[in-house]
């Protein structure tokens, strides 16, 4: 996926508590030059239309800063948040021209009903649902499919087994679990020791 957001240059001595006031939300850019970074401000509704449709160090955003004047590809690379509010607060964007492969993260969307879990009475054990890959800003894949249809009880898919567009290198190891079926015995001691792990991290 790729989108085009207009934004302006912040303006010398303004401030972030002002702009937010106005409507704006003050941003910055990454990598066009070296270690230099320009002040930007965008419009809080394309700011909300752009974290419903894109997602951090995922999109590629064609980033058209009107004053400058200055356009080229970039990654959204952090959006900061208001502690209580949870509004959008600050967001700093990478240009990715000249860089050559970057990494990203994409989200796994698991296709199909699996026959363990359908006949077999198994449970779909998803470990991991984002994959850290390394690939072209060009080249960066919205979602990777994995079919799980095939998928018996006891079996399971690593990182090595995905079919990955070509360009597109994983940064995991490449013998971890992606997905697998778990028989009902296992299932349930898996969520036992994830209840675990909540609870203890919580106290």
């Amino acid at each position: 996926m790729e989108l085009t957001v207009e934004c302006q240059q912040r303006e010398a001595g303004s401030k972030p508590k002002a702009l937010r006031r106005s409507g704006l939300i003050p941003a910055n850019l990454y990598g066009h030059n070296g270690t230099e970074s320009i002040a930007l401000a965008l419009d809080g509704k394309i700011v909300e239309r752009l974290l419903k449709k894109g997602a951090v160090n995922n999109t590629l955003i064609d980033l058209n800063i009107t004053d400058i004047p200055w356009r080229g590809k970039t990654l959204l690379r952090e959006v900061q948040t208001h502690p209580a509010k949870g509004s959008p607060y600050h967001l700093s964007f990478f240009a990715v021209a000249g860089h050559g492969d970057t990494d990203v993260e994409v989200t796994l969307h698991f296709i199909g009903e699996a026959i363990g879990v359908k006949l077999e009475g198994g449970i779909l054990d998803t470990p991991i649902t984002e994959l850290q890959i390394r690939c072209a800003p060009e080249n960066i894949p919205d979602t990777i499919e994995i079919d799980v249809s095939d998928l018996h009880v006891g079996d399971s898919i690593h990182i090595e087994n995905l079919n990955l567009p070509e360009g597109v290198t994983p940064l995991v190891d490449p013998s971890q679990i992606v997905v697998s079926i778990l028989g009902r015995q296992a299932g349930a001691e898996a969520a036992e020791l994830e209840d675990t792990q909540v609870e203890t991290a919580a106290s």
